[in-house]
């Protein structure tokens, strides 16, 4: 009959046999991270280089988008590794971790939504738009996005803090954010303020179609500009919706992490593939290469100058709500 060290070792070393299939594929994960991060920064570097996309408040948003898509995929990345190869970490800068994760998890959709209605603002509001897209309704709108992501995951890490003893203060921990809704009502809470949040913003993007459905039936002259916009606001809807689903994975994944570990890593790798990295490949698509502005000064930036571009439509850009086709 076996000692109760004995066991343990078996067992971990079955847990790392079975391991062995999710190092590969965390490995296919960090290829595909780092390609997206490539494109990412390629993008940002692009927009920071044109005065006439940082005088637009449409691109401002999507450059925002850009840099929490990238902090996000590459916090998860590692966080997603680390639990892979059961690396633990001290309980402080885990919690650190996953307070930022929340935090950029729900800054995508408000950010998405926010832009959803400044296309709404161009195409139902064209005179106003000016007006309204100012440099300074623009701070604005960016300080409020990241203040509305703030609270939530501010409030977890204090109840966490508050509620956990000092033992467990100073442990190590497999990172996640599961050690942090140990508490049962904080987790019933959280997720219920992230359905509210969800619901809030849902409506503000159906609303926004049909208002810009609706603009684009009564004035048939702008039916070509509206019809790009209700293109756009239908891929910031499927973007939105699996950005959301992201926030029910946590509740459909910490069952499986108590009954079977070697399942959760399963589970975690699809869920990171389906809701982190799906919804984060379509922001370079919308804004990226669907707009010929953009995609032409990216391509002379991507190539170092040597792609065969208009460089003086690049220069001379008119500082008009621009067009995505």
């Amino acid at each position: 009959m076996l000692n109760l060290t004995e066991s343990n070792n078996l067992s971990n070393t079955s847990l790392l046999s079975n391991l062995k299939p999710l190092n590969e594929k965390a490995l296919l994960v960090q290829v595909l991270v780092g390609i997206l991060l490539y494109v990412n920064g390629l993008m940002i570097f692009t927009f920071l280089k044109k005065n006439v996309f940082l005088e637009e408040t449409r691109y401002i948003l999507f450059a925002q988008t850009l840099f929490v898509d990238s902090a996000n995929m590459l916090l998860t990345c590692l966080t997603l590794t680390g639990m892979v190869i059961q690396y633990p970490v001290h309980i402080i800068p885990c919690c650190i971790i996953c307070t930022l994760l929340s935090l950029l998890n729900i800054c995508t959709p408000v950010t998405l939504v926010a832009m959803c209605l400044e296309r709404y603002v161009a195409i139902c509001m064209p005179l106003r738009h000016s007006s309204i897209s100012t440099p300074k309704n623009t701070l604005i709108v960016l300080i409020v996005i990241w203040a509305v992501s703030f609270i939530l995951p501010l409030f977890v890490l204090m109840v966490f803090l508050v509620y956990a003893s000092p033992v467990v203060l100073r442990s190590y921990v497999i990172c996640s954010l599961e050690f942090m809704l140990r508490v049962n009502w904080l987790a019933d809470m959280r997720a219920a303020s992230l359905q509210i949040l969800f619901i809030i913003m849902f409506c503000i993007v159906i609303s926004t179609y049909i208002k810009i459905m609706t603009a684009a039936r009564s004035a048939t002259s702008e039916n070509k500009k509206s019809s790009k916009g209700l293109r756009t606001v239908i891929l910031h809807g499927i973007q939105l919706f699996l950005c959301m689903l992201q926030f029910i994975v946590p509740y459909i994944e910490m069952p499986l992490w108590k009954l079977d570990l070697v399942l959760f890593f399963n589970v975690r790798y699809s869920n990171y593939i389906l809701f982190v990295i799906s919804p984060r490949c379509l922001s370079p698509l919308i804004y990226g290469l669907r707009d010929k502005k953009f995609c032409n000064a990216l391509k002379h930036y991507a190539f170092c100058g040597f792609a065969v571009v208009n460089r003086h439509k690049i220069r001379h850009v008119k500082t008009v709500p621009l067009e995505v086709n």
